[in-house]
């Protein structure tokens, strides 16, 4: 088999809007067969059963009624017989058929925020063009299927999950891959409507995760924003991640996880995760599975429009939302820019912008929090990212909160942890909880890594 080619079918906001709801979206999307014809146009279209046929139904309702997305490949042969495949990506609609072209040999970075995929085609990757602000390049996962996994294997990993296990790998990969398929719908900022909870830094804490749902409700009865650092530095962090995983996979539009930045491989590398993958399952499968949930994570949520939760804070190069939406969230966290500040910066009593000590990111202060606060007409920033003693703490005017929910921070801090709760864009109330006692959590041998980041 030759190498496989991704197919992007792409849908701008604007269209999600007003012209169709991929909720309610079947796609078919034929696989080309290789082919020796000298035709100089051809349209490949399955001529066997060996292709398979890729459906999903995503429920809802839109406006225009069902509607079908497809993809097929054409190839072109000029005179002097060089070879051009073009994608030719349509959405067919109770209206008529639209569509949008990409030719090859020429990647573009922002396919837009609906990405759906075909499984492996031969030839070469096709590209996906640009479709401007608003469009959020988004990553493609060939093999996984939205059906893949039942719902009575859904309720069986949450009730594994919430015993602090860990699942089978064949299981966990299943998981992952499945929550990779839901997190192909998710903006880079991500709408969320009041009530909602939302929450700072975990860092493998299970049993105070735990605490946290006693605190704050259990999913689905509380709606939750997570904002990051999910993994590291605490005992459990492979079964706080997979619990975290399975209740996303069982209750997608309940809880909103986004990406701090220790959802990285080389972080993972250095302060836990990755060693504990290595000595639960005896490889580091359970770790690629869970670093390919990493890059699909959303980069930040909107509350009702008006709070914005993020992991880390601002970037001198975001001014507005629209920015944060056209960033490539599907790789590793670069080393510098947008992406890498939006996880790593630090609010700092400056005016403007300060060089970071932790050698990635920036301290912003409260002049371009106004700023940004006013252009984008929000009301709060909510981020994590910092340990803050009290639980929460309040900056700049009460422009910008910090949230943070690890309590007793690596077993040894002895800070209380907070969740922060709206009951809407103008109620909101901190709630604060403790480390759960040594007698009710099992404290399994380990030597911890210092922590500076």
């Amino acid at each position: 088999m030759g190498p496989a080619v991704a197919v992007f079918l792409f849908f701008p906001d604007s269209a999600h809007q007003q012209s169709f709801n991929p909720h309610q979206l079947h796609h078919d999307l034929p696989l080309p067969a290789n082919s020796d014809a000298k035709n100089p146009s051809e349209e490949l279209w399955p001529s066997s059963s060996k292709h398979p046929k890729i459906t999903r139904d995503l429920g809802g309702t839109n406006q225009d009624g069902r509607g079908e997305a497809g993809a097929y490949l054409q190839r072109s042969t000029s005179e002097r017989q060089d070879t051009t495949w073009t994608g030719r990506l349509y959405l067919e609609r109770t209206q008529g058929r639209t569509g949008r072209t990409c030719k090859l040999p020429q990647p573009e970075s922002n396919p837009g925020p609906y990405c759906f995929k075909a499984m492996e085609l031969t030839t070469v990757p096709l590209c996906s063009p640009t479709l401007g602000p608003g469009c959020g390049a988004m990553p493609i996962f060939p093999e996984v299927d939205v059906s893949a996994v039942p719902a009575q294997d859904l309720d069986k990993y949450v009730e594994i999950a919430k015993h602090c296990k860990y699942l089978p790998e064949n299981d966990l990969k299943r998981l992952c891959d499945y929550v990779c398929d839901l997190l192909l719908e998710e903006s880079n900022v991500q709408p969320v409507a009041t009530p909602v909870t939302v929450c700072g830094d975990i860092h493998g804490q299970f049993y105070d995760l735990c605490e946290l749902f006693r605190t704050g409700g259990q999913v689905p009865d509380t709606n939750y924003i997570f904002m990051g650092d999910f993994v590291d530095r605490g005992y459990y962090s492979l079964e706080t991640f997979t619990y975290l995983l399975a209740l996303k996979a069982k209750w997608p539009d309940r809880i909103t996880l986004l990406r701090g930045n220790h959802e990285s491989r080389q972080i993972t590398q250095v302060y836990g995760f990755y060693d504990e993958c290595q000595t639960k399952y005896g490889n580091a499968n359970a770790w690629r599975y869970c670093t390919k949930v990493f890059d699909m994570l959303t980069v930040a949520a909107l509350i009702d429009e008006q709070i914005l939760c993020v992991h880390g804070g601002l970037s001198p190069d975001i001014k507005t939302l629209d920015q944060i939406r056209t960033i490539e969230r599907n790789q590793e966290i670069p080393h510098k820019g947008a992406f890498c500040d939006l996880v790593w910066s630090d609010p700092e009593d400056v005016d403007t912008w300060a060089i970071s000590p932790r050698g990635a990111g920036w301290l912003f202060g409260s002049k371009v929090t106004n700023e940004f606060v006013h252009i984008n007409n929000l009301k709060l920033i909510c981020r994590a990212h910092q340990l803050v003693h009290e639980g929460y703490k309040f900056m700049f005017d009460e422009k910008l909160v910090t949230v943070w929910s690890a309590p007793n921070y690596c077993y040894r801090c002895g800070n209380i942890a907070s969740i922060m709760v709206f009951k809407d864009v103008n109620r909101r109330e901190p709630k604060l909880f403790r480390a759960v006692p040594d007698s009710e959590r099992v404290i399994p041998p380990r030597t911890t890594t210092p922590y500076f980041l």
